[in-house]
């Protein structure tokens, strides 16, 4: 940790990695200015099911331009997609240890309709804060911050979905814990934060602190 600030982007019940960062940081800032940037985990989370990871891709409104800012990006309701990504989590995790435990609570993200994809991440970030009982110190930026040495680490890109385009980050370490089919896939690394609370329930914040490393 060269800063004592973190700069991410937004995500859709974000990697495990997202959420240390979250508890790491004294300071946190999501960019809402940059333009949007897809196949990534703002509108996107993966999450371990039967025939192996799944991704919930989260469908949003094509735009009049080319480009448009991440806070402007509004969600498509065309298809049911929620009822589709209830279905698979309900398959994914109905007979993990917490799935009972936590998935009242998260139902409402699934029925009600967000225009929003930052006010919708926003609403679930704030959800999985209740559940992890922690509460980061959350800014927004009010203008793109640039790439380049600044006074935050930043973990825009660094934390990416595809492999080709992620970065190393030395102060991860994704310790293992037992996963609903890990028997048949081995351990699966980085999951949605939704894994690890189905999973570990109450012993989640104990996990993501064991995550950190201070190389």
């Amino acid at each position: 940790m060269k800063n004592s600030k973190a700069l991410l982007a937004t995500s859709f019940f974000a990697p495990i990695q997202y959420y240390s960062k979250l508890i790491q940081y004294p300071e946190i800032t999501i960019e809402q200015w940059e333009n949007y940037s897809k196949q990534s985990y703002r509108n996107r989370c993966n999450i371990l099911g039967a025939n192996g990871v799944l991704p919930l891709s989260i469908p949003v409104a094509k735009a009049t331009n080319k480009k448009v800012l991440t806070k402007d990006v509004k969600i498509s309701h065309d298809t049911n997609w929620q009822k589709l990504h209830w279905k698979g989590i309900e398959a994914a995790y109905k007979s993990s240890p917490f799935y009972e435990y936590y998935i009242d609570d998260l139902e409402r993200f699934f029925t009600q309709k967000w225009n929003y994809l930052l006010e919708y991440n926003n609403e679930i970030q704030k959800e999985i804060f209740g559940i992890l009982e922690i509460e980061p110190n959350i800014h927004f930026t009010d203008d793109f911050i640039e790439f380049g040495p600044n006074e935050f680490d930043d973990f825009r890109e660094i934390i990416h979905p595809k492999a080709s385009k992620s970065e190393t980050d030395n102060a991860f370490i994704a310790n293992k814990y037992t996963q609903v089919f890990g028997d048949k896939f081995g351990f699966i690394e980085n999951l949605s934060i939704l894994d690890l609370i189905f999973n570990l329930g109450p012993d989640s914040l104990n996990y993501l602190e064991s995550s950190i490393t201070k190389r």
